[in-house]
C-alpha cells in the first residue's frame, strides 16, 4: 500500500489503483497514524487530536468504529491490508512501509533532488494543516523542501511557496537569491518589495536585519551572492554571444558538453564566462600544468576532498554521488581522462561536466560544441579594443592575417603602442612569409607558433631569459618566485606585452606561451639548472611557513597557492628535506595519500641524509595510521621511533595519530616521555600538542580530572601561541568531559566556536566531527530533528572528504537518534554498517559501544537471547580496552536482557558503582535505557 501526505492524502494499492479512504474523520485518523508512523499513538491521544475539545459521548466507541472504517477501506482495496492497523497496549499503529515523505528523503540522501521535487502535489499534510498533531512532521517536511529548492535553485518552486507564504522571510530570501542568480533582479528587488508592505500591513514590523542585509547586497551586485568559484574575467569577451547561448542550451540538456577547437582559439575563456551564467556550484579544474599521475589529486582539490588514502577514483565518485555541481575540467587534451569522466557521471547523478580540449573524449552521450576562430567583425572588435584603436581596414587586414584566433589577436595588440598599426602591419607581414610551408605540422599550430616567435622576437635579452625560465612553473606563481627563480627583474615588463596573465596578484604563462618557453629553455641549455633553483625555491617557502601559531592561516591559503608548484619539484626531484618541510601542511589539509607518495618516492632515492630519512618515515608512519589493521600500528611505530631515537614530537606525532586505535599503555607512556622531553626543551607548542593528546587518552578511563586538567593547561598554551588547530584539539577533551558530566551548554559553547575555528581554516574534517558534536548534545537534551538534521550534515561534509571516521560517527548519531524514536530497523541499519571496517582498523572501543547499541535494539524487540549475546561481547571489548564506562554501558545492557528482576538490579547496581568509582555518574539525559529497564522490571 502506498500513502501520500506531500500534498492532500493520497493512497494507492501496490497496483497502483486509487483507495478511497471515507469521512472527513478518518481520513484525518489516517493522518494521524501516518505521522506516528511504526509507533502506537494511545486511544486518549487520538480522540483530543481528532475532536478537541468536544469529543463524541461515546468517544472510546466511536473511535473504534472509525478504526474498523479505515481497516475496511484498506482491506477492501487489497485484501490483507487491514492488518496494517493494529492495536496493542499502548496503542493503535500503523505499519505503512511506501509513504511517499520517506521516498522524498531518500531520493534527498542519495542526490536524486529532481525525483525528490517531483513528489510534492501540495503542502505537506495539507488535509490536516489546522492540527496541530501534524504541526512538527509538517513543518520539518517543508524546510527539508525548502533545503531542496535552495540547493537545485528551483525558481518555480520558490514562487509557488512564496504565493502560499507569503511571510516567511526566509523562504523570501531564497526566493530573491534565485531570482538574482537568474539575472532577474527587478524582480528580486519587488519580491522584497512585497514582502516589506505585506509585514507593515498585517503585522505593523519591517523585514529582519539578514533579509535587508540581502536587498542592500542584491542592489550592489555583491558577488558573494553568486556560490561559483571561478576567476574574475579580466576584460569583456567579444563576439562569443550567440554561441555562449548556444553553449548554454546545450549544457541544460546534455550532462557532459566538450568544447573542441585549436589552442588559443579561446575554448578557456568562453568555459568559464558560461560557468559564470550558471547557478548552483561550479568547480574549476585547470589540467594544462598537470601530468597524467596529478589528475584525480587535482580533482580531489577543487571539490575539497579529504586525501586520505587509498584509490581517489571511488571517493571522488562517493563524493559527488549527492551533489548538485557543474564540473569544467580544462585543457585536457594532453591527458587521458575519459574513463574518468565516464565513472563520475555514472555514478553522480546531479553532476555536470563541462570539457575544453582540442579533440573529443569520446564517450557516449558526449555533445560537441566546435569553438571556432573569431568572425572577422568580431577579431577586428577585440584586436580594436585591446591595442586602444579603432578598428580599420588595416586592423581587419591584421586579423584575416592571423585567422581570427583569440589569443594571436591578443599578443598583436601589445606591439601596437611600440610599432602602431602599420608598423605591426608590415612587420607581420615578413614574419609570416618567414614561417609559412612547414610540412607535418597542423596549419592552425604553425599560426600559433608565428605568433609567438614574433612576440619572442621583440623581446630584450632579459625579457627572453625571464620568459623561458617562468616554464617551470607549474599552474600560478609569485612575482617572488619569479625574481629568484628566473634571476632577473623583466616579469611586469611581460606582462605588460600579455606574455604573462596576472592572475588575483599571481602570475601564469598561456599554456602555448608555457610549451614554446619550455622548448626555448631546453635550446639554451638552461633546464637542469633553472629546476634547481625552482626546488630551492619552493623548499625554502615550505620550511619558512609558520602553520604553528597566529600565521596559521595565512601560510596554509600561501602553500595552497603553490601546491602545484610543491608537487612540480618533488616529480623533477623527489627529496626528504622537501615531504618533511610540507608534511605538516598535508596532514591539516588531509592530503594524506599525496603524502604517503611524495614520501615514499623520496626514500627510495638514495644517499639522503639520515636524520632526514628518520623524520620522513616518522612522517609516513604516522600518516598510515588509520589505514593500518590495528595491530599494526604499534609495530611500525616503534620501528620509525627506533630511527628518530627519542625526538619528543615523533612520540607525539604517532601517539595523536593513532589515540583512538593504538595500545593505549603503549600510547600513554610515549605520550608521558614526550610532555617530559617537551617541558625540558622549553617547547611550549609541543607541550601543548601532547597535553592535548594525553587528555584525549584519559577519556577511555573516564579520568575527567585529568582531561580537564590537560585540556585546559593544553587550550591556554594554544591560546597564548595563536594556534587554532590547537584549539579545536586541546578543547576535544573538554567537549566530551563536559558531555560525560551533563553539561551540555558548555559543550555546545566549545562546539561552536570549533566549527567556526575550522570553517576559518578550511579544515572539513574537523567541521565536521564538531557539527556531529552539535547533533549529540541535541540527542540528548531531547531535539530529535536537530540532531538528525546535523548529523546528516556531517555525513555529507565526511564523505565528501573521504574521512571515515568522522562518517562512521555522525551515522552512528543518527542510529543513536532513530533507536531514541523508537525507528529500529533504521537505527540497526546505521550501526551494523559500521561493525567490519571497526574490526578492520582495531576501533575497539567503536566495537563495543555499537554491539551494546545493537544489544538493546534485539532486547526492544523482545529478542533477550540475542540481546544477552550482544551485551556480552560489548562487554568483553570494553573489558580489553579497560574503558571502566564502557563496561557499565554493556553491564547496563546485560540488565535489560536478562528477565531475572534480580539479576538485572545486580548488573545495574555494578554497573552504577563502576561509573561512580570514576567520578561520571549517568547524566539524567542518558537514563533512558535504565528507566525503561527498570519499569519493565517494575512491571513484572
Amino acid at each position: 500500500m502506498y500513502f501520500g501526505v506531500l500534498g492532500p492524502l493520497l493512497v494507492r494499492t501496490d497496483g497502483g489503483e486509487p483507495v478511497a479512504i471515507p469521512d472527513t474523520k478518518v481520513r484525518t485518523l489516517l493522518l494521524d497514524l501516518l505521522v506516528h508512523r511504526g509507533t502506537p499513538v494511545s486511544a486518549d491521544r487520538l480522540i483530543d487530536d481528532l475532536w478537541g475539545l468536544r469529543p463524541p459521548r461515546n468517544a472510546t466507541g466511536t473511535l473504534q468504529a472509525r478504526i474498523s472504517q479505515l481497516r475496511t477501506a484498506l482491506d477492501r482495496a487489497e485484501p490483507g491490508s487491514r492488518a496494517l492497523v493494529t492495536h496493542g497496549p499502548a496503542g493503535y499503529t500503523l505499519t505503512a512501509e511506501v509513504v511517499d515523505s520517506n521516498i522524498f528523503e531518500q531520493l534527498m540522501a542519495s542526490g536524486r533532488l529532481r525525483e525528490a521535487l517531483d513528489l510534492w502535489r501540495g503542502p505537506a499534510y495539507a488535509d490536516v494543516a489546522d492540527h496541530e498533531f501534524a504541526r512538527a512532521a509538517r513543518d520539518r517536511l517543508e524546510e527539508l523542501r525548502l533545503v531542496l529548492l535552495e540547493q537545485i535553485a528551483d525558481l518555480p518552486g520558490l514562487t509557488e511557496l512564496v504565493r502560499l507564504h507569503p511571510l516567511r522571510e526566509r523562504l523570501r530570501a531564497l526566493h530573491m537569491r534565485a531570482l538574482y542568480r537568474a539575472g532577474r533582479q527587478d524582480e528580486a528587488l519587488r519580491s522584497y518589495d512585497e514582502l516589506r508592505m505585506a509585514l507593515a500591513d498585517e503585522l505593523g514590523a519591517d523585514p529582519g536585519p539578514e533579509l535587508v542585509e540581502l536587498h542592500a547586497a542584491i542592489l550592489r551586485h555583491d558577488g558573494s551572492l553568486q556560490p561559483i568559484r571561478l576567476p574574475a574575467p579580466l576584460n569583456d569577451l567579444i563576439g562569443r554571444g550567440e554561441l555562449l547561448e548556444e553553449a548554454s542550451t546545450l549544457l541544460e540538456r546534455n550532462r557532459l558538453l566538450t568544447f573542441v577547437g585549436p589552442g588559443g582559439v579561446g575554448k578557456t575563456r568562453l568555459a568559464l564566462e558560461l560557468g559564470r551564467h550558471q547557478t548552483g556550484d561550479v568547480r574549476l579544474v585547470e589540467l594544462a600544468p598537470l601530468r597524467q599521475g596529478d589528475v584525480l589529486e587535482a580533482l580531489a582539490a577543487a571539490l575539497d576532498l579529504r586525501d586520505e588514502s587509498g584509490d581517489l577514483l571511488p571517493r571522488l565518485a562517493e563524493s559527488l554521488s549527492s551533489r548538485q555541481l557543474l564540473l569544467i575540467l580544462d585543457n585536457c587534451e594532453h591527458l587521458d581522462v575519459a574513463d574518468v569522466v565516464r565513472r563520475l557521471l555514472s555514478s553522480a547523478p546531479g553532476l555536470r561536466v563541462l570539457v575544453t580540449s582540442r579533440e573529443p573524449l569520446g564517450l557516449p552521450g558526449e555533445r560537441l560544441l566546435g569553438v571556432p576562430p573569431l568572425e572577422l567583425p568580431a577579431a577586428a572588435e577585440l584586436f580594436a579594443a585591446r591595442a586602444g584603436v579603432d578598428a580599420s581596414e588595416q586592423v581587419k587586414a591584421i586579423c584575416r592575417r592571423l585567422d581570427g584566433i583569440p589569443l594571436a589577436l591578443e599578443l598583436a595588440a601589445t606591439r601596437v603602442r611600440a610599432l602602431g598599426v602599420q608598423g605591426l602591419a608590415d612587420r607581420l607581414d615578413d614574419r609570416f612569409r618567414l614561417l609559412s610551408g612547414g610540412r607535418g605540422v597542423p596549419e592552425r599550430q604553425r599560426t600559433l607558433r608565428a605568433t609567438i616567435d614574433w612576440s619572442w622576437d621583440l623581446l630584450d635579452d632579459e625579457e627572453r631569459a625571464m620568459l623561458r625560465r617562468l616554464a617551470v612553473h607549474a599552474g600560478t606563481f609569485s612575482l617572488e618566485a619569479a625574481t629568484e627563480v628566473g634571476q632577473n627583474d623583466a616579469l611586469l615588463a611581460l606582462v605588460d606585452k600579455s606574455l604573462v596573465v596576472a592572475v588575483d596578484g599571481r602570475y601564469r604563462l598561456l599554456e602555448s606561451v608555457a610549451a614554446y618557453c619550455l622548448e626555448r629553455l631546453v635550446e639554451a641549455g638552461e633546464e637542469v639548472e633553472t629546476r634547481q633553483r625552482h626546488a630551492a625555491f619552493y623548499l625554502r617557502l615550505a620550511a619558512q611557513a609558520e602553520l604553528r601559531g597566529p600565521d596559521q592561516r595565512s601560510w596554509l591559503h600561501r602553500l595552497d597557492q603553490e601546491a602545484a608548484n610543491f608537487r612540480a619539484a618533488l616529480d623533477a626531484a623527489p627529496s626528504l628535506k622537501l615531504v618533511n618541510a610540507l608534511a605538516w601542511y598535508w596532514y591539516l589539509r588531509g592530503r594524506l595519500g599525496e603524502a604517503r607518495r611524495s614520501i615514499a618516492a623520496a626514500l627510495a632515492v638514495p644517499g639522503q641524509d639520515a636524520a632526514d630519512r628518520a623524520t620522513a618515515t616518522v612522517w609516513q608512519v604516522g600518516m598510515t595510521a588509520t589505514d593500518a589493521k590495528g595491530s599494526n600500528l604499534t609495530a611500525a611505530a616503534e620501528e620509525a621511533l627506533t630511527l628518530a631515537g627519542d625526538d619528543p614530537r615523533a612520540l607525539w606525532f604517532l601517539t595523536m595519530t593513532q589515540w583512538a586505535y593504538g595500545d593505549p599503555v603503549v600510547l600513554m607512556q610515549r605520550t608521558e616521555r614526550a610532555i617530559e622531553l617537551f617541558t625540558s626543551q622549553g617547547d611550549r607548542w609541543g607541550l601543548a600538542a601532547a597535553l592535548s593528546t594525553r587528555a584525549q587518552l584519559n577519556i577511555v578511563h573516564a579520568d575527567l580530572h585529568a582531561m580537564l586538567r590537560d585540556g585546559h593547561r593544553s587550550l591556554e598554551l594554544f591560546d597564548e601561541l595563536g594556534d587554532d588547530w590547537g584549539r579545536l584539539q586541546a578543547t576535544y577533551s573538554l567537549i566530551v568531559a563536559a558531555e560525560i558530566s551533563g553539561d551540555y551548554p558548555t559543550a555546545v559553547r566549545y562546539l561552536e566556536d570549533a566549527v567556526r575555528r575550522a570553517e576559518d581554516l578550511g579544515l572539513w574534517t574537523e567541521v565536521s566531527f564538531r557539527t556531529a558534536g552539535l547533533g549529540r548534545i541535541a540527542y540528548l537534551t531531547g531535539n530529535y530533528a536537530r540532531a538528525d538534521e546535523l548529523h546528516e550534515r556531517a555525513r555529507r561534509l565526511a564523505i565528501e572528504q573521504s574521512n571515515k571516521s568522522a562518517e562512521e560517527y555522525a551515522e552512528v548519531g543518527l542510529g543513536l537518534t532513530a533507536r531514541r524514536q523508537g525507528r529500529l530497523d533504521d537505527a540497526e541499519a546505521h550501526f551494523t554498517k559500521w561493525l567490519d571496517w571497526l574490526t578492520q582498523i582495531g576501533g575497539t572501543p567503536g566495537i563495543a559501544f555499537i554491539l551494546t547499541q545493537l544489544g538493546y535494539i534485539a532486547e526492544q524487540r523482545g529478542n533477550f537471547t540475542r540481546a544477552q549475546a550482544l551485551h556480552q561481547r560489548a562487554l568483553d571489548a570494553a573489558r580489553t580496552v579497560g574503558d571502566e564506562r564502557a563496561i557499565a554501558l554493556a553491564l547496563e545492557g546485560l540488565a535489560g536482557a536478562t528477565e531475572n528482576p534480580d539479576q538485572a538490579q545486580a548488573f545495574l547496581t555494578k554497573a552504577e558503582a563502576l561509573r561512580a568509582k570514576v567520578g561520571a555518574p549517568l547524566p539524567p539525559a542518558e537514563h533512558f535505557d535504565i528507566n525503561r529497564i527498570r519499569s519493565r522490571h517494575d512491571d513484572r
